[in-house]
């Protein structure tokens, strides 16, 4: 694949299925954080990032945080 000549369905899906997104977020007044597929579909929710991280890991994904 020619990374300069990529298309957005492609850049979508770049690193499915074996990259997770960890992303800060509130829930319920409570801090905590969400897990995406790599596409942005959102999988999960996790209380801390640890938690986040080991429920990627366990899933033979690679975490990867986004701010």
């Amino acid at each position: 694949m020619n990374i300069r000549k990529i298309s957005p369905d492609q850049l979508q899906k770049l690193g499915m299925p074996s990259i997770a997104y960890l992303k800060p977020v509130m829930m319920n007044g409570a801090a905590a954080y969400a897990i995406h597929a790599a596409d942005g579909t959102p999988m999960a929710i996790a209380a801390d990032r640890a938690l986040a991280i080991a429920a990627v890991i366990e899933n033979e994904m690679n975490p990867t945080s986004v701010h």
